[in-house]
């Protein structure tokens, strides 16, 4: 006679709980513009700018691009245990400060990130149960002509920034998903990430964030 199944103790749990989102990939590969799509295409993201020490391009607005700092300013938050991450890349302090983002999930939230490949592997050691998504071209030599184009680094700076994506490809394993940002077809991405969000929304476990 076969024993009856016993009856599973395991509830879904579809309370919707907020999801920290980490977008990242590398230097030119477009995430500012995905970024600014999302933006434009979803009132349900909180987005938190990034804080920087690195001189203001002629074409950024202060605290929408990023939110510009001194050197000074950005140290008192680091000593103040203000800061979700930070690092310097290319010579500049790079960061999220933590409590927009406490306080957008705590309001249920979902929060969004962008931010250098460095950054995103310091939150995942922090906070595993984020969502990380890498962002990336479809070869080396479209990312080298984007950047080409952007005409903001010298050759060096340029060559820096190639080698530094070089080995920032080699992390991607450490990311949930991976996301070809195809010229042209930001929207296409766009939707693609939107989709990410949607597919993490219906895990019969939820993400369990702890910041």
């Amino acid at each position: 006679m076969r024993e009856k199944s016993k009856t599973s103790n395991f509830t879904p749990d579809f309370s919707g709980k907020p999801l920290l989102i980490v977008l990242s990939g590398p230097s030119g590969v477009g995430k500012d513009t995905v970024l600014n799509y999302l933006k434009n295409s979803s009132s349900n993201l909180k987005f938190v700018t990034t804080l920087t020490t690195r001189p203001q391009r002629p074409n950024e607005k202060d605290n929408v691009d990023y939110h510009f700092v001194t050197k000074e300013q950005f140290q008192k938050m680091i000593d103040s245990n203000e800061m979700l991450e930070w690092a310097t890349v290319y010579g500049n302090y790079y960061g999220r400060p933590a409590e927009p983002v406490r306080q957008a999930l705590q309001k249920g939230q979902d929060v969004i990130v962008r931010i250098d490949v460095q950054g995103a592997l310091t939150i995942k050691k922090k906070i595993p149960q984020a969502v990380f998504v890498f962002l990336l071209t479809t070869t080396m030599e479209e990312l080298e002509q984007r950047l080409k184009k952007r005409r903001t680094e010298t050759s060096d700076e340029l060559k820096l920034r190639l080698d530094t994506a070089s080995h920032e490809l080699e992390q991607m394993p450490m990311f949930d998903y991976v996301v070809v940002n195809r010229h042209g077809e930001a929207a296409n991405t766009v939707e693609a990430i939107k989709s990410i969000i949607t597919a993490e929304k219906c895990r019969a476990v939820p993400r369990a964030l702890n910041i």
